[in-house]
Parts: structure tokens; sequence; C-alpha cells
């Protein structure tokens, strides 16, 4: 059966253990070693990962393409406007064709479900490289990133401040099955949803009070405020701004606390420089970890893990 990545409940509480195994594993072999390295055993030689993008990415965008080369495999970097996908080829049928010439698939679009249907479509592995609705390879690299630091994720406190988004979704859903609590300070018509909150398998929780989610909290976690083509960004912006993750805020934590955040960053208004540069502050570990956990999602694909 072909394994797809979709959603981290796809891998399950055990899957998902054993890809954070895997990437501080391979992570800590390669220490020294220049980038372009292939890791000694190759795992994935011989393979081709197609990478299709309807929206924009650095972060996803590079780490997969060096996840696949360390792997020992090769990539072909897509985006929609310069393939028929973007002229209005329908995703199963893309689906379809990238199959016949690709060992897995990743695709970073907006609509959840061209992800459904590109793996409902696709006789290889389909990842989801990010949607409106969830970031899975986002949260493992928050996973890992937290493991380093030297916490135990079942009885963790995790606090999110500003917008229920698809990093909080994930994040929900990854305190479920991985034992620990998430609370989520949103403001008012911002909150997420129900069915996201489910996902959280009664550990995840709204409140309206910033002080209230970070107090005794472990980890510290916000996101960008305002996406790009975002209506009503000022009225947006105004909401927010209570949520700042300020020096204040992160006092109000647990003093080992730790602050994470998936980047872009729009500074001064999610977060403010003190914070986001500070010594509590593990983004560029969080950020380079998305190549390292993205290395264990595809060996986890191909049944690896």
């Amino acid at each position: 059966m072909t394994r797809h990545f979709l959603d981290l409940s796809d891998a399950g509480t055990a899957g998902i253990q054993a890809m954070l195994d895997d990437a501080i594993a391979r992570k800590q072999a390669r220490a020294g070693w220049p980038k372009g390295k292939v890791d000694a055993d190759a795992p994935l030689a011989g393979h081709v990962l197609a990478m299709v993008f309807e929206k924009n990415s650095t972060r996803t965008r590079v780490s997969f393409d060096m996840a696949i080369r360390q792997l020992g495999g090769t990539s072909i970097v897509m985006d929609a406007g310069s393939m028929q996908l973007g002229r209005g080829e329908t995703i199963a049928d893309t689906a379809r064709i990238l199959s016949g010439y690709c060992d897995a698939i990743m695709i970073r679009t907006d609509d959840h479900q061209k992800v459904v249907d590109m793996a409902k479509y696709a006789s290889v592995p389909v990842i989801n490289g990010l949607t409106d609705a969830s970031h899975p390879c986002q949260i493992m690299a928050d996973m890992e990133t937290i493991l380093e630091a030297g916490f135990a994720l079942p009885g963790l406190k995790v606090a999110w401040l500003g917008d229920g988004n698809n990093v909080l979704a994930s994040i929900m859903e990854a305190g479920g099955l991985m034992g620990f609590d998430v609370v989520a300070a949103c403001p008012q018509g911002y909150q997420p949803t129900e069915a996201d909150l489910a996902r959280g398998l009664g550990r995840a929780k709204v409140v309206g009070d910033p002080r209230e989610a970070v107090e005794g909290a472990d980890i510290i976690v916000t996101d960008t405020w305002i996406s790009m083509g975002q209506a009503h960004a000022e009225t947006k912006l105004a909401a927010m701004m209570p949520f700042q993750v300020t020096e204040a805020l992160m006092a109000a934590a647990k003093p080992n606390a730790k602050f994470l955040h998936c980047l872009p960053a729009h500074r001064g208004e999610e977060v403010v420089d003190a914070v986001i540069d500070g010594p509590q502050s593990l983004i560029w570990q969080e950020a380079e970890n998305r190549l390292h956990a993205q290395k264990a999602v595809l060996r986890w694909c191909f049944g690896q893990i």
C-alpha cells in the first residue's frame, strides 16, 4: 500500500517517533560534512522526487531538494505556472503523469483538497509541503528541535500566540498524537475551527488571554499573521497586536522556555526582535531541521522506517 504523508495522523504516534529518531540520528551522523555529500548508506539512490509549487517557498523548496540529494536521489522542481497544471490540467491527470516519471511527489499548495486528490490518483507517495489546512512537515521539524533542546514531548506545554491557522492545526494534531498540551491564545474571529481543535484529542484548548497561554509553558510558538494577498490586513493586524510575543510575555513562561517560529517572520508584528534574536529562540535550528525531518518523512513514505 502506498504511504502518503498528508497529515501527521497518516504516520501515527509510532511512525512519528520513528521518524524523529531517524532525523536526529542522521543529522548527528552528518556533523561536519559538506551539505552536498550523500549519506553513507544512500538509502534513496536512484529515486526521483517531483516537487510542485503553487505557493512561494524558501525553506520547503531548498530543504526538500537537499533532503532527497543527501539521501542519494534527485529532484525535479516545478512551479505550477510553468506546468500545464497552471493552464487547467487537472490534479488527477497531473498525479497520474508524475507517477509515471517520478518515485514521489511533494506539493505545496493552497487548497488541501488538491493534496488529497493528488494522493487519490497518484501511484507513488504524496507529501503535503503545505496547504491551507495543515503543515505537517513543519511540525516534524519543530518536534525534532524540541527534542534536541532537551525536552520530552509527553507532558510538554506548548503555547501558541496569534492566528488559528494551518500551522496551529498541525501542532494540535501533534499534541494529540505525542501527548503534549497546546494552549492557543487567539483573538475573537481568528480562533481555530472546532474540527482543528478536535485534532488535539482533548489536549488542545483556546483562550483569549496571552498570559494565560504562556504561563508555565515550555515552548512558545507564533507565525506570520498576514499572508500574501490576505484581505482586511489592517483590521486583522489590529486584532492581533495584543498577542505579540514580547520579552515580557516570554518571562511569564518557564525560565527555560524556548521560542519557535516557522518563518518568514514579520519582525515587529507577531514577534519583537529581542525575542526572535534572543537566547531563548531556536528558529535557525528549527529551520535547518526542516531538512533532517523531511529526510525521515521521505524514508517513511518509502517504507524504510
